[in-house]
């Protein structure tokens, strides 16, 4: 209160200055409130009906409350004047962020309101007598007076928006975790009506390092969800973060990939907003089954097989070994040619000069191998659907991929 000791000090006026000046406070008010209607458009609605009369009454207040401490005897101590009018300043820049209106539109009113009233305080105070060095003084103190009050705005309007966004964050964070846990439709509506989220038709999970995260959430828009603890799947020590990002499905998929270019990025599939559960753990899998160099985005979607295969990635292994079995007698490296031709022949449906490029051997060396194939396994076998679907599962892929990650590891 130091510092308003001295910028509220300096000023006389003899009583019957005193006396106008507080009769013209009631026109002052209107006037400002009408002035600040027109040249602030965010208020144009709000200070509409009974709610101008109630803003009236407050500029009224305010008026009063800096007259009677522009006129306060010399030494008292200005803080039973300012101290309720930057009381009343704090709560309406805090009422002003509940509202959703930003702090430019009320220092905007400011502006207007200090203009309005020094117009009609100088006036009132020339038509009094008032010396031209006291209308000087007194200019100052209307405008330090504005001063405080927009700084204790400004002041109630930050601490609103941290109160009401550190909430918000918690609520948005909650429903993030009941996401993850595949809670109930009406737990998961409940929890995003209490967020203050609306909920978009669809989300995308796409897993990242925490530290490729930033412009990413605006980027997306206000439905953007970021997780990055409690992660399923996840070691909290590889700080990793989810992005649960709304409504880029379909031909909007791409965008989604391209924004994620130069990161290293796992991206699900699109899912129904309530079931982006199923999105997250797909690319969780994903990363385990698909790792990536340090800038390379992977679409989930383009691996499925492999995903699908991980599944069990116990019960590929031993599929894999026992349609294998028959080549355990024979030494590693003819085993391991055997393999290669036996997948190819697979994948391309037997066709001799497709496997021949494939592995870039003769097409009478397919022919031998083949030849050997069919005596170790048996001509019937060759026949069998049953036994053609063990060979694409269990060599329909890489080994690496059906490995286990301890294996891979390796």
């Amino acid at each position: 209160m130091i510092d308003s000791e001295r910028r509220f000090t300096g000023l006389e006026l003899a009583d019957d200055v005193v006396e106008a000046l507080h009769a013209v406070l009631p026109r002052m008010a209107e006037r400002t409130v009408a002035a600040v209607t027109v040249e602030v458009p965010s208020y144009t609605d709000a200070f509409g009906g009974p709610m101008g009369q109630n803003i009236e009454n407050a500029v009224q207040m305010a008026l009063g409350a800096f007259l009677r401490l522009a006129t306060r005897a010399e030494g008292t101590d200005p803080g039973a004047q300012l101290s309720p009018a930057l009381e009343g300043a704090y709560e309406l820049g805090r009422g002003e962020a509940r509202n959703g209106r930003t702090i430019d539109a009320l220092l905007a009113a400011y502006r207007v309101g200090a203009r309005v009233a020094w117009r009609e305080l100088s006036s009132t105070a020339v038509n009094t007598g008032l010396a031209a060095e006291g209308i000087a003084r007194f200019a100052e103190l209307v405008f330090a007076f504005i001063d405080e009050l927009s700084a204790s705005s400004v002041t109630g309007h930050a601490d609103e928006l941290a109160t009401t966004g550190r909430v918000r964050e918690r609520y948005l964070e909650r429903l993030g975790q009941n996401l993850l846990a595949g809670e109930s439709a009406e737990v998961l509506r409940a929890s995003a009506e209490k967020a203050d989220w609306v909920p978009p038709k669809s989300l995308t999970a796409v897993l990242l390092p925490a530290a490729q995260v930033r412009g990413l959430t605006s980027r997306f828009g206000p439905s953007t969800l970021l997780l990055s603890e409690d992660l399923p799947g996840v070691d909290p020590a590889e700080s990793l973060a989810l992005l649960l990002v709304p409504d880029m499905d379909g031909p909007l998929r791409i965008q989604l990939l391209r924004s994620l270019n130069g990161r290293r990025a796992w991206v699900g599939p699109a899912r129904p907003w309530a079931q982006v559960r199923t999105s997250c753990l797909r690319v969780v899998r994903c990363r385990a089954l698909v790792p990536v160099l340090d800038a390379e985005v992977v679409d989930a979607d383009e691996h499925l097989v492999e995903l699908v295969l991980g599944a069990d990635r116990d019960a590929v292994d031993d599929l894999r070994r026992r349609v294998l079995a028959p080549l355990s007698g024979l030494r590693a490296n003819t085993a391991e040619r055997l393999t290669e031709t036996l997948r190819s022949w697979v994948l391309h449906q037997g066709q001799r000069e497709a496997v021949a490029a494939d592995l870039f051997v003769h097409a009478q060396t397919v022919r031998y191998r083949m030849t050997q194939l069919r005596e170790l396994y048996g001509e019937s076998t060759f026949n069998d659907p049953g036994k053609i679907l063990e060979f694409t599962v269990a060599l329909g892929i890489p080994r690496d991929v059906a490995a286990s990650p301890e294996d891979a590891d390796e």
